[in-house]
């Protein structure tokens, strides 16, 4: 098997592990707090990532120097997860999806103050055409328009400057250590209000906050192996599976069939994610020096 092909099959198993642990934080959503959702989470998948880390290179690779930047990261975090989980109880979990994978535009929109980057034209228009889909997805002054579309774009807009943050510090910092400590912050911070948030948990509900913390961690694990045996170029855009997989989902545990500008929505938004990608791609492989 090539080295590619494996990298496509772990990103596609990281973004199916994704995609569950959506569906099962939706489910508990229906009686839990998103506090108590995140706690769990994290409580699991910390020692998880320590464990990983350690098999990885040692638990050394924790260390750090920079704990300021740690703890924004996971302030950004906790605001992502609790956005993200708020949204999914709101909405179709399709929908949702959809919504969601808007963060990248906001990454190239928001690299340009915070990093000092520019846009190429072509970027420009496929981040414009990425917003059009969004547009029809949410439809601003209709009927499918919503809170969980407003929360769920913050948790895209989280996203995007906990990617922009570990684009300026990931070069300093290890992987193990920026997840290690992002994860820390909102298990700390969902803890403190806990008491406040409480909803005890009937007893299948148990094994579903065990599930969505190893499956926030497979994720993390498969789709970092993707990139390890893959370039960006080719694993990157098997991400967007993740619609396949919400629309199943969605269908299946609660009868949600998405209309058919959800659809029209979604391909935009897939395809404007698509030709960044390739336009990223084709000016790397210009810049990179001839042997």
């Amino acid at each position: 098997m090539s080295p590619s092909l494996k990298g496509i099959l772990f990103m596609c198993a990281g973004v199916l592990c994704l995609a569950i642990g959506d569906a099962i934080a939706k489910w508990l959503g229906e009686v839990h707090s998103p506090l108590q959702i995140i706690f769990f989470r994290t409580l699991v998948s910390l020692p998880l990532i320590a464990l990983l880390a350690h098999y990885g290179g040692g638990l050394r690779k924790l260390r750090t120097r920079r704990p300021f930047v740690h703890l924004v990261r996971g302030l950004i975090y906790t605001g992502t997860m609790f956005c993200f989980v708020l949204g999914l109880t709101l909405l179709p979990l399709a929908e949702a999806t959809a919504i969601a994978f808007v963060a990248p535009l906001f990454v190239t929109l928001l690299s340009v103050p915070l990093l000092g980057e520019k846009i190429d034209p072509p970027v420009m228009a496929a981040s414009l055409l990425g917003f059009l889909g969004v547009l029809i997805v949410v439809r601003p002054g209709g009927d499918a328009f919503q809170l969980g579309s407003l929360v769920l774009l913050g948790a895209a807009v989280f996203y995007a400057l906990m990617m922009i943050t570990a684009r300026r510090y990931g070069a300093t910092e290890h992987l193990w250590a920026m997840v290690f400590y992002m994860t820390l912050v909102p298990l700390v911070l969902t803890a403190l209000a806990l008491p406040w948030v409480w909803q005890t948990p009937q007893p299948w509900h148990w094994p579903g906050f065990l599930a969505a913390g190893v499956m926030g961690v497979g994720a993390t694990a498969f789709i970092t192996m993707a990139f390890r045996h893959a370039p960006a170029a080719i694993a990157a855009p098997f991400d967007y599976t993740a619609i396949l997989w919400a629309v199943l989902l969605g269908w299946w545990f609660w009868g949600e069939i998405p209309d058919v500008w959800v659809f029209v929505g979604s391909a935009l938004i897939v395809g404007s994610g698509l030709a960044i990608a390739y336009h990223d791609r084709r000016t790397t492989l210009k810049r990179r020096p001839t042997s």
